[in-house]
């Protein structure tokens, strides 16, 4: 036991030293943070001028309407309107021609776009609008969803109904979702929350296999060219060695989630917005732990077969498709998390769904708990032989005699 933790403490000091470490604890987050902020600010983002959009119109009765309703709807923070139309006429009411005015008042910058609502627009809701750059989709929406409003109160006023009225009795429900225990107790909780709780728990553990395996693999392989796997080996057995990788690497990838969860609830707490609900925590924690080490156990018997950096980079590939499935069964687990399929396949953002029966829950544990127990036997058997193999990858043949061997 003193071996192992010997080991286990020599892999996280030295690890924990570098600097690659201490700048990614910090780097990591940030960059998540930019990626995950930064583009949604730039969606919001408003203009600060008003945007002139021109508008070819066969009706002769639309611009108006639609501009007025625009004004109403939208407008910067300085007070002025969002939106400018600016209807496109000459005593040439030709349609082509009128297109050529407005194309060229688009190529002038004298107006961003402009919009061809054709004379039967009421009968088949078809507008174009052509501009240098048609990648804007919200201001194509906003009048899009403008033009859809006023078109469907004159169809309506046509057909001699009242719009108001119909506008009432269509008018959206608002569903609030509260959450019931089997104890009974209420809790308010949207679908954001209950995703989230799952999904953040996933995306913790992917990151600490793949940080943790990538480390133990990249460790070993490195032990292994250097010829420093053969000195360890005889000073302490296979085995210690394996445990004292493990807990070490898996101290170092606990203390930075545990750095990257405190910075999250510190940025939470400041932001006062509850996106996550632990209401199974220790459940959660506990399949956390038992998934994390039966993907351990998998990277060590991968790992334990590569002797080079390129081996070394597929076989995590590999590994990590593995990691990617339960994201894939994100989705279907919460639309219908008491399916056959998804409880057999899935546990954890079933918690966050509903809590299965007691039997399903003990079930589980003892399946997780054996298949742990059966990885970790098959990775020490190939552990035990893989470090000393140099030179050579084995192939399945050679890795089943391995199981074999006492």
């Amino acid at each position: 036991m003193n071996k192992t933790l010997a080991v286990a403490r020599w892999e996280f000091v030295e690890k924990v030293r570098t600097k690659a470490f201490i700048i990614g604890l910090f780097m990591t987050p940030m960059i998540l943070a930019i990626f995950m902020v930064l583009p949604s600010l730039m969606a919001k983002d408003e203009q600060e001028t008003t945007k002139n959009i021109g508008v070819v119109d066969e009706t002769r009765m639309l611009t108006g309407a639609i501009n007025d309703r625009l004004k109403q709807k939208y407008a910067l923070e300085s007070g002025i309107p969002t939106y400018q139309l600016i209807e496109i006429t000459d005593e040439n009411r030709e349609r082509e021609y009128l297109k050529i005015i407005a194309q060229t008042k688009v190529m002038s910058g004298e107006l961003e776009g402009y919009f061809f609502i054709p004379l039967n627009v009421m009968d088949s809701g078809k507008v174009e609008y052509r501009a240098e750059n048609v990648g804007n989709v919200r201001d194509q929406e906003r009048f899009s969803k403008t033009l859809k409003d006023i078109i469907t109160e004159r169809r309506l006023q046509q057909a001699g109904y009242n719009p108001a009225t119909i506008k009432k009795l269509i008018a959206d429900i608002d569903i609030k979702t509260i959450k019931v225990s089997k104890q009974g107790v209420e809790k308010e909780s949207g679908f954001l929350e209950t995703f989230f709780t799952g999904y953040i728990f996933i995306m913790l553990l992917m990151f600490l296999v793949i940080s943790s395996g990538q480390l133990l693999i990249r460790s070993v392989v490195e032990e292994k060219s250097n010829r420093i796997i053969e000195v360890l080996v005889s000073s302490c057995s296979a085995r210690e060695l394996m445990s004292g990788k493990i807990i070490g690497l898996s101290l170092l990838g606990l203390a930075t989630i545990a750095f990257w969860v405190l910075m999250l609830i510190g940025v939470n707490f400041a932001a006062n917005i509850p996106f996550v609900t632990v209401d199974n925590l220790f459940l959660l924690l506990i399949y956390f732990i038992l998934g994390y080490f039966m993907y351990v156990a998998i990277f060590i018997a991968a790992g334990s077969t590569v002797s080079t950096e390129q081996e070394a980079q597929q076989m995590t590939g590999y590994v990590t498709i593995l990691l990617v499935l339960p994201i894939a069964f994100a989705v279907p687990v919460m639309m219908n998390p008491d399916s056959t399929l998804v409880t057999v396949l899935s546990q954890i953002l079933r918690f966050s769904v509903r809590v299965p029966e007691v039997w399903e829950i003990i079930l589980s544990f003892t399946t997780l708990s054996l298949s742990i127990a059966g990885l970790m036997w098959m990775a020490s058997k190939i552990f035990r032989i893989g470090i000393l193999v140099t030179g050579k990858k084995p192939n399945l043949k050679e890795i089943v005699h391995w199981l074999k061997t006492d």
